[in-house]
């Protein structure tokens, strides 16, 4: 049984189609955007028409911006000599929300997955070695600690040690706060190798 018209179902599906929406939190987003004044309601769709028209990937290392090269990439006070590998955009945020990297970043838009279809040549690769090829000391691998995280960091390490720049990977482990009793054995692991003296 229906309980709303037409244009709030629709309004409801569109929204509850987005990534972590479900249906409750989509009635109240629908309810809100409905109770909003409506120039406010103008604003909201403006922006989100402008952002889809306006937004493509930076020149430079991929990310999302509505410039040709991104603030991070025209920064001067950026080292460009190293790069930081992510699979994502919101990987990228993450880093700079922290605030204590100083370099550049390059974006695969993925990782290789073989069960899904996707390997090197599906993600940013070649753009990346072509970066390399000016004054890079580091390349710092910051893909995901999942099956296809690892192995693009794998496969991206054997491209990269042949000439002779640095690479490392990001440290994974024990979450600040976390019981150990709680924590999986791949971490604790991964913890116990990327330990360093206190």
């Amino acid at each position: 049984m229906e309980f709303y018209s037409n244009k709030i179902n629709k309004l409801i599906e569109y929204l509850s189609g987005l990534p972590g929406i479900g249906s409750k939190s989509a009635q109240r987003l629908a309810f809100h955007i409905l109770n909003m004044p409506e120039d406010d309601v103008k604003e909201l769709a403006g922006a989100l028409y402008e952002a889809k028209k306006s937004v493509r990937l930076c020149r430079e290392c991929f990310t999302l911006t509505d410039e040709e090269i991104c603030p991070i990439c025209s920064n001067p006070k950026r080292s460009k000599r190293i790069i930081m590998v992510v699979e994502t955009t919101r990987d990228l945020a993450a880093y700079e929300k922290i605030g204590k990297y100083e370099g550049v970043y390059h974006v695969l838009g993925g990782a290789i997955s073989p069960q899904d279809g996707i390997g090197p040549a599906d993600i940013r690769l070649k753009e990346l070695m072509e970066r390399l090829e000016g004054d890079v000391e580091e390349v710092i691998i910051a893909t995901n600690s999942s099956l296809q995280g690892e192995t693009t960091a794998m496969y991206i390490s054997r491209l990269i040690k042949p000439a002779g720049i640095k690479v490392s990977r990001i440290a994974s482990g024990v979450p600040v706060g976390g019981d150990l009793e709680n924590i999986d054995e791949v971490t604790l692991s991964r913890a116990l190798e990327g330990r360093r003296e206190l």
